[in-house]
């Protein structure tokens, strides 16, 4: 799940780095990479996946 979040945090970033957009001057591109980054660190530590306790 988060690396759907972090594919489409990426395609955004991409898109306003392309366009020169910024939303107000907290959301930019920078930002919403630096969004992406967490969401694929969350990913690869394995948060969201459902971990079960083995008995």
């Amino acid at each position: 799940m988060f690396a759907l979040i972090a594919a489409v945090l990426f395609l955004l970033a991409l898109i306003f780095q392309i366009a020169g957009v910024a939303i107000g001057a907290v959301v930019t591109a920078a930002t919403l990479a630096l969004a992406g980054l967490l969401a694929v660190a969350l990913h690869l530590m394995g948060v969201g996946t459902g971990w079960t306790l083995k008995r």
